[in-house]
């Protein structure tokens, strides 16, 4: 009976603990373990990374953080001007890096045909990849009866399509080579859905049901990484998608403290990365608690959702930001 009792009493010190340390963390328990006992990032040094949309936001700041660890680094977006300056930024965070370690590589991920010239003029360049990391996407803002199903299309063609093409050919590769890993910049909409963005966590769970697949079938040697951000202090409000194909939301981005600043959340990605973690959350303790809430209690998690009701989650989202569709 005492076996049994112990066993219980450390069930309920285990679920209390998920509840009340996301209250004061950043990210969620095994994350931040890693962080304090795992691998350091620096670990990575020598690894030749392909960063996609690398011109700014989270994929700018991984950038640097690679960048101090000392790896080799492709940067890729559309925007050349602004991978000049990154590129530059990156010899500056490294003094043992040269301009040959880090390579401007201009792409247009909707472009497919193009994903495999890209992919060839990597493996020419460095001679191997070792990690692919799927940045390039963008958001939304709108009401789900009102999106024109166009955006749809255009979103998973962007947000999905794009990125399993890429993989693909970097999977096949690492195939050839014994190993790799994919890492991909998802949404904690991939677990729990966001209000007024119906396209976009459509396209997150596709997401995690593609890639979820892959570590299926060729776990022994593909590292999938799923990073879920939640509210980062970027500048994507602007370019989101909104319900109608062909306009974007235009709205700047309010600066809050509940949101992720994206140079903490590159570094977490980085430890992410570092320790082959397959799964995490980077989120502020209001949003974390929810999440842990509806992970381990989703009944509970389901009414207090429905209690918080549609301003708040907005407001957990957004900050100050509210809806124009």
């Amino acid at each position: 009976m005492a076996f049994f009792a112990t066993i219980g009493l450390l069930s309920v010190f285990y679920y209390i603990a998920y509840l009340i340390l996301p209250s004061i963390l950043d990210c969620d328990l095994l994350l931040r373990f890693k962080e304090i006992f795992g691998k350091p990032i620096s670990s990575l040094k020598g690894k030749v990374v392909w960063i996609s949309g690398a011109s700014s936001g989270i994929g700018e700041q991984l950038a640097y953080v690679l960048a101090k660890a000392g790896c080799k680094l492709i940067l890729s977006a559309r925007r050349v001007a602004e991978l000049e300056q990154v590129k530059k930024r990156c010899l500056e965070e490294n003094k043992y890096l040269n301009d040959d370690d880090v390579e401007v590589y201009p792409l247009d991920v909707l472009n497919l045909d193009l994903h495999e010239k890209a992919f060839l003029h990597v493996i020419n360049k460095f001679g191997k990849l070792d990690i692919l990391v799927n940045n390039a996407g963008r958001s939304q803002r709108a009401q789900w009866e009102n999106i024109q199903v166009e955006v749809d299309r255009e979103m998973f063609e962007l947000n999905v399509l794009s990125i399993v093409s890429l993989s693909r050919l970097a999977v096949k590769h690492f195939l050839q080579t014994g190993n790799g890993q994919i890492v991909i910049n998802s949404s904690v909409a991939g677990f729990f859905p966001a209000i007024m963005s119906g396209s976009y966590n459509g396209i997150k769970h596709a997401l995690h049901g593609y890639f979820k697949s892959l570590v299926l079938e060729h776990f022994r040697n593909i590292d999938v990484t799923i990073v879920c951000p939640g509210p980062i202090q970027t500048n994507f409000l602007a370019e989101s998608f909104t319900e109608q194909s062909g306009v974007k939301y235009g709205i700047k981005t309010e600066k809050d403290q509940n949101k992720v600043s994206a140079k903490r959340c590159a570094t977490l990605m980085g430890v992410a990365i570092a320790n082959k973690l397959d799964y995490v959350w980077i989120a502020k303790p209001n949003l974390l608690r929810l999440l842990y809430i509806l992970y381990c209690f989703p009944n509970v998690g389901k009414w207090l959702v429905m209690t918080l009701g549609a301003k708040y989650l907005m407001k957990l989202r957004d900050a100050k930001v509210s809806s124009q569709n």
